[in-house]
């Protein structure tokens, strides 16, 4: 979506990074994720997993579902924009199928790509409205619902990426890569932004021109998910099958 479109929709100050209600926002969000490992063993409370499962998957559900509708009722929605082809809205969906499938293969997915692209995504938002605009709402909860889906998966229901979970992550990240390309080129949008850099400023601004940082997306994106996996190095990895003392 364009500048010139956005400067129609927007009515006063548009969204700013790190503004009181960002920081204030991420503080939130990071408050969640302490309050999900310190209780972590109450969740696995065999009626809790459940509830918080299902709770967690229909929060994700509801808040694509809602910002479909918001641009439906706005009339904003456009192929160009508002599929859900953004890495983020792909996590999104696939963090709320393995929640409610306790799906391992999902898991070692959305674990490297869903908390990878989320964190990217609170600190330097693709976002353009302030608070306490539903846009600013539905992009926090949304993100925020990706990072404690898998951190859910890996703290409650104990289930641990290996190295291979990276290379299947980047994959099927190629995978999507071409079918963005694809989509971008019939609609002249610009998911996973791989036919543009992003409005707003974001990591990619330091990566090289155009079509250069794709490549370096790649390198960025291995790293960062090795980063994600140091903590598992010496921790056995939980076998595809799931335990029975876990079913639920």
């Amino acid at each position: 979506m364009t500048s010139s479109y956005f400067s129609l929709i927007l009515t006063g100050e548009p969204f700013r990074l790190f503004s009181p209600s960002h920081v204030i926002t991420l503080i939130l969000v990071l408050c969640l994720v302490v309050f999900t490992y310190l209780f972590r063993q109450k969740l696995q409370v065999p009626t809790n997993r459940l509830a918080t499962r299902y709770a967690l998957a229909g929060v994700l559900l509801l808040s694509e579902v809602c910002y479909q509708l918001w641009h439906v009722y706005t009339g904003s929605w456009t192929a160009a924009y508002t599929l859900p082809l953004q890495l983020c809205s792909v996590t999104l969906l696939l963090s709320a199928v393995m929640l409610m499938t306790r799906s391992y293969e999902l898991y070692e997915i959305t674990f490297f790509a869903g908390i990878g692209g989320a964190m990217q995504a609170l600190l330097t938002p693709e976002l353009f409205y302030p608070f306490p605009h539903f846009r600013f709402v539905h992009f926090f909860v949304a993100h925020a619902g990706i990072i404690l889906a898998c951190l859910y998966m890996t703290w409650v229901e104990d289930y641990r990426p290996t190295v291979r979970s990276i290379w299947k992550t980047m994959g099927f990240l190629n995978l999507l890569l071409l079918v963005a390309l694809f989509v971008n080129q019939w609609t002249g949008g610009n998911y996973l932004f791989v036919s543009r850099k992003p409005d707003n400023p974001s990591l990619i601004d330091f990566l090289g021109p155009y079509p250069w940082y794709i490549a370096s997306l790649e390198g960025v994106a291995i790293a960062l998910f090795f980063l994600l996996y140091l903590p598992f190095v010496r921790k056995q990895p939980l076998a595809k099958e799931v335990r029975s003392d876990l079913s639920v």
